[in-house]
């Protein structure tokens, strides 16, 4: 809403806070669309709004929110993560399921990982809570050898969440004229929003 205000004529969503605080509200991403605003979603949150509210004109980016508007993925859990605070720059500390399933991927691709092996790591990685999910645990939870793993897991490394997230940014600084895609609805205000945001001062 505060970037409605203050004129935005694109908006970019990547990833948002949730559990302990309240996560970006669909409602204030249709409004922005109601406004005629291009709002984008890429990469975490921004993938699953963009697949949420697609059918309202929000453009969806890059390979997670394919996967989710696909139904190929289904479980929001797919890119949650536990991350440090602000002052060190919201640092991530555990690996999301997303990123699990590209690096195995570009593992098996490259023949340094067997399918089976691929599997067996990806179920270990899904048994586990998005907080306590390391690399290394992961690997000890599918009964792997993290001293053979480790170099693999590093060499073929892919931040699925990153590569997203880039391709949202390049997509807002396309000196193109943006636009959303649908506009055959109207905007409810509903009580709920009336009461939070009173006509006239957003």
């Amino acid at each position: 809403m505060r970037a409605v205000a203050d004129g935005a004529t694109a908006i970019g969503l990547i990833d948002g806070l949730f559990e302990y605080v309240a996560p970006v509200w669909h409602k204030e991403l249709l409004f922005a669309l109601s406004s005629h605003i291009p709002v984008y979603g890429a990469a975490s949150m921004g993938a699953l709004r963009a697949a949420e509210c697609a059918s309202f004109g929000m453009i969806g980016l890059g390979r997670i929110f394919e996967d989710y508007m696909s139904g190929r993925r289904v479980d929001d859990a797919d890119v949650a993560l536990l991350h440090g605070p602000a002052e060190l720059n919201y640092l991530a500390l555990t690996v999301p399921i997303v990123s699990v399933d590209s690096t195995l991927s570009r593992a098996r691709d490259d023949r340094l990982l067997s399918v089976s092996d691929c599997l067996q790591i990806a179920r270990a990685a899904r048994s586990l809570y998005f907080k306590d999910r390391s690399w290394k645990r992961i690997v000890q939870a599918a009964g792997m050898d993290w001293t053979t793993l480790s170099a693999i897991i590093e060499t073929e490394w892919v931040d699925q969440k990153r590569l997203d997230a880039l391709e949202l940014v390049e997509a807002l600084n396309d000196p193109t004229p943006k636009a959303p895609r649908n506009h055959a609805w109207n905007f409810n205000a509903t009580p709920l929003w009336r009461k939070m945001y009173p006509p006239g001062q957003n």
